[in-house]
């Protein structure tokens, strides 16, 4: 991977992306995105567009590759939808913030499985029943009125979390993997 080039084509993309909201706020009062929203989606846009290089230039299966990708554009979505409205209600609230630790769940997990597939397997599998417990703790914590539409958002996210899990397991090409698969 060239560093430079990586980089040019992230900061390339990511101004790109930001253009779309600022051209917009030119036409229609619909789209108000104050400095610090551009900062964030900025930061965030960047972030992410520099993961999924990392993800390209790896070495390894499709299904690692298409895994880890997924996992990359679910924790974008998950973390924009959540800074934009929330999932829960609107505006923080604590199980609007246990959805960042979702994330933290799902980016520790892959960290001390060293980005091995089995081990990303595992964290997904963690990430997405995290995910589950977000509008259960909200109700049984927090006594909040979770709507039906906040269930089916957060099933989502779980699914996306699940199908990257799916995929992890089928790129493991471990010596232990292959031996079950013979055997």
């Amino acid at each position: 991977m060239n560093l430079t080039k990586s980089l040019t084509r992230v900061s390339l993309g990511t101004a790109a992306l930001l253009l779309v909201p600022l051209v917009a706020m030119q036409f229609t009062a619909e789209v108000n995105w104050s400095p610090f929203d551009f900062v964030v989606m900025g930061a965030l846009l960047f972030s992410a567009g520099f993961a999924l290089e990392l993800v390209a230039s790896r070495r390894g299966t499709l299904a690692y590759r298409l895994a880890a990708a997924g996992a990359v554009l679910t924790a974008l979505l998950q973390l924009w939808a959540n800074l934009a409205v929330g999932f829960i209600g609107s505006g923080p609230n604590p199980a609007n913030l246990l959805c960042g630790v979702v994330l933290v769940v799902g980016l520790a997990g892959a960290v001390v499985a060293r980005f091995q597939p089995r081990g990303m397997a595992y964290a997904m599998l963690a990430t997405a029943g995290l995910q589950i417990l977000v509008p259960v703790l909200g109700l049984l914590i927090w006594h909040l009125q979770i709507a039906p539409q906040e269930w089916a958002i957060s099933g989502v996210f779980a699914a996306l979390w699940l199908a990257a899990a799916w995929l992890f397991q089928r790129s493991d090409v471990s010596p232990t993997k292959l031996h079950q698969q013979l055997a």
